[in-house]
């Protein structure tokens, strides 16, 4: 199985650019699409889930044309938006019950043999009795995943899914959504790093509709090794730094600012070598990167 986007656009009618030839290829697992809030992301996933047209490029999904074969997509995809309402009043087996007969599964025993396994599988089962309105924003979440598996789908988008969960609910959906990615495709879209770098097998950056690179974790920590500088300094020296040196963030650590520079030498006394992270890598291509030459 394999998504292939090529020189996907798309303006609104505002004028806002939110996709400027965006071109992807993404394989079974993991995928993590990095980018901060305003980047494309969401736009390209509403694209894919069929929820609003491209102006130009192509999507092609198993032999399928995203773009042109909306009825044949949606029956083998599984989507949770950024934000998804759901009814307070009702509870999750319901709920669930219902959203299975819309999507096909007409069957009572098999219906019911699904719910029941997906409620199990996010960790619900036993709250699925309990009103939608009473879950904490974590069970929601599992709530949201277990009806974007209902249909058993080959194809699963999520977006921006652990944003405002506490640690240890963000730690179940990741080892949930790790589970899901081994025998499907699963685009996570997310402006949080550390998500990227603990599920994901491939992954890109995207910035003002554009894609900045697609690559392996390991392959982009590899291409900035030996480049990463830190360094802590007072507040006041903040601004004199960013005029003067290449640096893609500053950080505080301990309640003291903490710089990192990107240079493929020693910037200064006082900077040491550091092993980037993912974050340097991130920072490198959205800040750095326009002057790194």
């Amino acid at each position: 199985m394999q998504l292939t986007i090529q020189n996907l656009t798309k303006t609104y009618d505002n004028g806002v650019q939110a996709l400027k030839g965006v071109s992807l290829t993404i394989g079974q697992g993991m995928f993590g699409l990095l980018g901060p809030n305003g980047a494309g992301k969401s736009s390209l996933m509403r694209t894919i889930a069929t929820l609003q047209e491209a102006d130009g490029g192509t999507i092609t999904f198993d032999g399928i044309n995203v773009l042109k074969e909306k009825d044949k997509v949606r029956r083998i995809l599984g989507y949770l938006p950024q934000e998804f309402g759901v009814y307070p009043k009702v509870n999750a087996v319901t709920l669930l019950d219902h959203l299975a007969v819309l999507k096909g599964i007409t069957n009572n025993a098999e219906r019911k043999e699904r719910v029941e396994a997906l409620l199990h599988k996010t960790n619900l089962y036993e709250a699925r009795k309990k009103n939608l309105g009473g879950y904490s924003g974590g069970m929601k979440q599992r709530f949201g995943i277990a009806q974007a598996l209902l249909a058993d789908p080959k194809l699963i988008i999520v977006d921006e899914p652990t944003a405002g969960l506490d640690p240890a609910e963000r730690n179940r959906f990741h080892n949930l959504l790790s589970e899901i990615g081994e025998n499907t495709v699963v685009i996570l879209s997310t402006h949080i790093v550390e998500d990227v770098r603990e599920l994901c097998t491939d992954m890109a950056i995207i910035n003002q509709g554009e894609v900045l690179l697609q690559t392996h974790p390991n392959n982009a920590l590899e291409s900035i090794k030996g480049q990463i500088w830190q360094k802590q300094i007072t507040r006041k020296e903040i601004a004199n730094y960013k005029e003067r040196l290449n640096v893609i963030s500053d950080r505080m650590i301990a309640g003291k600012p903490v710089i990192h520079v990107w240079s493929e030498n020693q910037p200064e006394d006082g900077f040491e070598q550091i092993e980037p992270d993912l974050e340097d890598v991130y920072f490198y291509e959205i800040f750095g990167k326009r002057v790194a030459v």
